[in-house]
């Protein structure tokens, strides 16, 4: 079996996973699993975020809302790049939208999705080398337990190692966006300038 063939049934088990039926269920919102799957083998470059939220539940492509514009706009990307199978895997946490809660809350990336696939995801992404950990589900998988500002106030040492600590690009990170300018002041120059010389280098 191929590299890609066995990428293509990986994808394919995803697609067709309903582990957490039941509970998605239980939520406010009841609804049923809607696996979003956007990885190929190939890519250098992995987008490794918290889960899907209710637009890309209903539209299937991920990161296709206000945060997807603005994740867009801090990596320097195009979306004719950005879903670029070919040179960009989007491989969230959770591959569903988890719910909203009583108060209508975001419900967090259920565990047992990444327990389940996430380690069979990296095994068929061999040739990435830098990782975007957004949010603390994603940067807790990559880099262990840890709160997400100190991790992205400390970016120069983990973007050395490839992985680049950031927060959720969501308009709720609006606030701690304001009080540290330093995050669109230092990170976001150097993060463009990493994707844009690690997706033009020659394979």
């Amino acid at each position: 079996m191929t590299a890609a063939s066995s990428a293509a049934d990986l994808v394919a088990a995803i697609r067709e996973c309903r582990i957490c039926a039941d509970r998605f269920a239980a939520t406010v919102t009841a609804h049923a699993p809607r696996p979003v799957v956007w990885f190929r083998p190939g890519p250098r470059l992995l987008i490794a975020g918290q889960a899907p939220g209710a637009r890309v539940h209903a539209s299937g492509r991920p990161f296709s809302d206000a945060s997807g514009d603005r994740l867009r706009d801090w990596c320097g990307l195009s979306e004719d790049e950005f879903y670029d199978q070919s040179r960009v895997a989007i491989a969230p946490m959770a591959f569903c939208f988890p719910g909203y809660d009583a108060t209508g809350a975001d419900l967090p990336p259920p565990p047992i999705c990444a327990r389940t696939w996430r380690g069979r995801v990296m095994a068929a992404l061999p040739e990435v080398r830098v990782i975007l950990a957004i949010g603390g589900a994603a940067q807790g998988w990559h880099l262990g337990k840890g709160p997400v500002g100190a991790r992205v106030a400390d970016w120069r040492r983990h973007a050395a190692q490839g992985i680049w600590p950031l927060p959720h690009p969501s308009w709720r990170n609006t606030g701690w966006l304001r009080r540290n300018p330093w995050f669109e002041a230092e990170v976001i120059p150097a993060l463009r300038l990493c994707i844009r010389g690690l997706l033009e280098e020659t394979p």
